[in-house]
């Protein structure tokens, strides 16, 4: 007798698949806009501290409510060490840069991130030889990024130190990420990627605190906005995204997951457009395909990339939060 197939009360598990590659490619598209507006009241290494050490608290205390084991010592150094370059050294320089560039040009700098993986996994030897494949996404990437950036760019005045800010984020982002690899982290991602936003959200309160962030401060001065932007980035961005991410590593192929580090940048683009008056000239479109053509030459270099960018830490970033950054 067959039997039947045990499926979710409310969806199917196809239902929630397709609401879970959703949640990735919306959530994570629009948290460079929840940025953008989060930073305008709220200083950036403040809203970005606060943003990771909340998330990551919550989700430290749930896995360990779960009963998976406590992290020793050494795993807790390595995790300060994965967020002085991943949130204090990535997201914290993508924070503020954001003060001074659209969020469109954010994302589509932050894509970037394939690019540097590819070019520090050359210089460190895990990656011998670079394919034709991977060469010309490389070009191609860099070459858009070279169209793209101007002193206008989305109808906008930009920064070209600030703009260099988010290139460096991205590469800062993957340096952290190829240091990940080479140390023994818990065999749980899910506590694994909580002790590094605990890590990296302290570090960028203690930066903050440095930086005199406080001083100027005043609550009152603080918009709704910028509040519930926060909230977004905290909940949606690092804590629901970030499930479903783990969740559908389960559930289907890694190269499927991918997809978002070439549908975020364009929903991120499009949300700058609609929401925040952002402008699109033809120069921006062709630089967006080019850079994401160059992207998708990369990450498909090899059939056997069956994680993102090969072992980029489960941190939305924004990103791509960078991750989705």
């Amino acid at each position: 007798m067959p039997q039947p197939k045990l499926e979710s009360q409310w969806f199917s598990l196809r239902t929630r698949i397709v609401l879970g590659f959703a949640a990735i490619y919306l959530i994570w598209g629009s948290t460079y806009l929840g940025i953008r507006y989060a930073v305008e009241t709220i200083p950036p290494l403040l809203m970005m501290g606060m943003r990771h050490f909340v998330a990551g608290a919550l989700v430290y205390c749930w896995v360990r409510r779960r009963g998976t084991p406590a992290p020793d010592l050494k795993q807790w150094g390595y995790a300060v060490i994965t967020g002085v370059f991943l949130f204090l050294g990535g997201h914290g320089v993508l924070a503020w840069a954001e003060l001074r560039v659209p969020s469109g040009l954010a994302a589509l700098l932050s894509a970037t991130l394939p690019l540097w993986t590819v070019v520090l996994s050359r210089l460190d030897g895990s990656e011998r030889k670079l394919g034709v494949r991977a060469w010309a996404g490389l070009l191609l990437g860099f070459a858009g990024v070279a169209l793209l950036i101007g002193p206008i760019a989305f109808g906008q005045r930009v920064s070209l130190l600030a703009a260099a800010a988010v290139l460096s984020s991205a590469l800062l982002w993957a340096v952290g990420t190829s240091y990940t690899r080479a140390v023994r982290m818990p065999a749980s991602t899910a506590l694994s990627a909580a002790m590094q936003m605990i890590s990296g959200g302290t570090l960028l309160l203690i930066a903050s605190l440095l930086a005199g962030e406080s001083s100027p401060v005043h609550v009152a001065s603080i918009t709704a906005r910028s509040v519930l932007c926060l909230a977004y980035l905290t909940v949606f961005g690092s804590i629901i995204a970030f499930t479903v991410y783990i969740w559908l590593l389960t559930v289907s192929s890694p190269s499927r997951i991918s997809t978002y580090a070439y549908v975020n940048p364009v929903v991120a683009v499009l949300l700058g457009w609609a929401v925040a008056g952002e402008g699109l000239g033809v120069r921006t479109l062709v630089a967006t395909a080019i850079i994401l053509a160059g992207v998708g030459l990369v990450s498909t270099r090899r059939k056997q990339a069956a994680t993102v960018e090969e072992g980029r830490s489960p941190i939305p970033i924004e990103a791509c939060e960078a991750a989705g950054d």
